[in-house]
């Protein structure tokens, strides 16, 4: 089997390396390589020469340019291989990639990530749907990665995600918001202790990690974030929380 990873970024990278450590074929492709990989992992010069002869095409990158490394990849798609859409985006511009791609007769998984992908790499959740969701399980299944298909209708992967991400990346806000109100009238001990009665955790360590996750993956978050509002308001709900949340992972990015 040989997977192409399109995207070397944290979670690219992360893939790329755990799966060469399996003893799976590589093939990556990135304009600006910046993290280590595993010494088997082979790059390429472009998306399109990364995916040509890959069965599994990976493709690992923001919202804002998946549509670029799609057409690119166009030419060389085929019936035969398995291309899952990994951005963090609407179930909206999950369709239209596969609207782009359908054309070729690729199976094409509209693919979750249920979780940060540090520590567990690979081994993170997967939520996958779209008519090549039980392909692409298929074939990884002899690795025991944690897979879980929802069906053949491309969106519902995102869709699920998304909701998730209006309560966790919200809580996240308001966590770093309160941690900062605190900070700024000197009763930081008294807001955590606060927030501490609400989230029912004893120590600081969960209040910890939503603000240094907030910090860390703002960039990505905010994106997320992002097309949390456009399935919103394309059911006609307005983001109000989820726009507050992508404002201030906007901050927390700027000021870094």
């Amino acid at each position: 089997m040989i997977i192409a990873i399109l995207g070397l970024g944290e979670a690219g990278a992360h893939f790329a390396n755990d799966l060469a450590e399996k003893g799976i074929q590589i093939r990556g492709y990135d304009p600006d390589v910046k993290r280590s990989l595993h010494p088997s992992v082979y790059l390429t010069n472009s998306n399109a020469e990364a995916a040509e002869n890959a069965d599994i095409i990976l493709s690992v990158n923001l919202s804002t340019v998946s549509e670029e490394v799609a057409q690119e990849v166009f030419p060389v798609l085929n019936e035969k291989k398995i291309f899952a859409e990994m951005n963090t985006s609407s179930p909206q511009k999950k369709q239209k990639i596969y609207d782009l791609l359908k054309k070729t007769g690729v199976q094409y998984v509209d693919l979750a990530i249920m979780a940060p992908v540090p520590p567990k790499g690979i081994m993170t959740p997967f939520w996958v749907s779209g008519n090549g969701a039980q392909a692409f399980y298929g074939a990884l299944k002899y690795l025991n990665l944690d897979i879980k298909v929802l069906g053949d209708d491309v969106g519902e992967a995102s869709k699920l995600k998304l909701l998730r991400s209006i309560v966790y990346k919200g809580v996240a806000a308001v966590i770093c918001e309160a941690i900062e109100a605190g900070q700024a009238f000197v009763l930081e001990p008294y807001i955590r202790e606060q927030i501490k009665s609400i989230i029912g955790h004893e120590d600081d360590g969960l209040i910890d990690r939503f603000i240094e996750g907030s910090k860390t993956h703002a960039q990505r978050r905010m994106h997320e974030m992002g097309a949390v509002c456009e399935m919103l308001k394309s059911v006609g709900v307005q983001p109000f929380m989820s726009q507050a949340a992508y404002d201030n992972l906007n901050k927390i990015l700027k000021s870094a």
